[in-house]
């Protein structure tokens, strides 16, 4: 079901175990919700953390993303999983015609209807979800952990613009570390630079290391690092999840213990990691 690509395949608690992700999912569906309740008619339209996005922008993003995901899902489980296949650029065009309050509105009926769509399905039916993306196939819990990471994300984006000193939440976090050697291949970039940077995050506590090469950047469990030994850069799991993802820019950085290559590892980042 999943190519070889697919990021610490043999963890269970990436790839078996998918109530955390589940729980984190629903939590951030409620988080959303309750942002969006409290925004007015003009927040709604100005900027969001994604500089080229307003708030409603940043909702039609995740409405059209659950509605897209919840007629995949529907497609894969009626037994044509390409069927649901070309059908975003329909679903954007529709997304883009609405007035920011619909998709303010919109985008919140849409992502709870994706999260109980997702909830409601049996254990077999997870099972039989492998659903086509590029050159890879998808099971239940990578598309849970894409859904999920995106949601957290773009949320945050909403988030932030109400209280600076705003973060992903662990529970979300500490899940999605997994994900994360994917999204380096996507999303990292060459910078000049070749090194090491050894990365221990907290809530939850994890070695990573991550290498910046000619080509571009991976990331790696490192488990084989003592505990005794100094990372190069020590920060929560959330504010490393926003690193890799562009988002921790200084303005939003939590304090970070730095050794060895000091403080330069987190700039280095910053560079491998522009966003996307």
């Amino acid at each position: 079901m999943l190519t070889s690509a697919w990021p610490f395949q043999n963890r269970r608690s990436a790839v078996n175990d998918t109530a955390p992700l589940l729980a984190a999912l629903r939590a951030s569906s409620d988080r959303l919700s309750a942002l969006v309740g409290r925004l007015t008619p003009e927040q709604l339209r100005s900027g969001s953390y994604a500089s080229e996005w307003t708030i409603a922008d940043v909702l039609s993003h995740l409405g059209s993303g659950g509605e897209i995901m919840r007629r995949r899902l529907e497609a894969v489980l009626a037994g044509d999983a390409e069927a649901g296949a070309d059908i975003a650029p329909e679903v954007w065009d529709a997304w883009n015609a609405k007035s920011p309050d619909d998709q303010a509105t919109d985008a919140l009926t849409a992502d709870r209807a994706a999260v109980e769509q997702i909830e409601a399905l049996t254990e077999d039916e997870q099972q039989r979800v492998a659903m086509p993306m590029g050159p890879t196939t998808l099971g239940f819990p990578q598309l849970l952990q894409l859904r999920l990471a995106e949601h957290v994300l773009h949320t945050w984006d909403i988030a932030v613009t109400l209280d600076p000193a705003d973060t992903v939440p662990a529970a979300a976090a500490g899940p999605l570390l997994d994900l994360l050697p994917m999204i380096a291949g996507w999303a990292g970039k060459p910078t000049g630079s070749t090194m090491d940077v050894h990365v221990r995050t907290s809530e939850p506590t994890r070695d990573l290391l991550v290498t910046l090469g000619a080509q571009g950047v991976t990331i790696a469990d490192d488990p084989g690092r003592e505990e005794t030994a100094a990372p190069d850069l020590e920060l929560p799991a959330e504010a490393f999840l926003r690193l890799v993802y562009g988002r921790l820019d200084p303005t939003h950085s939590p304090i970070a213990d730095t050794h060895g290559v000091g403080g330069s590892a987190l700039d280095e980042l910053r560079r491998a990691f522009p966003g996307f």
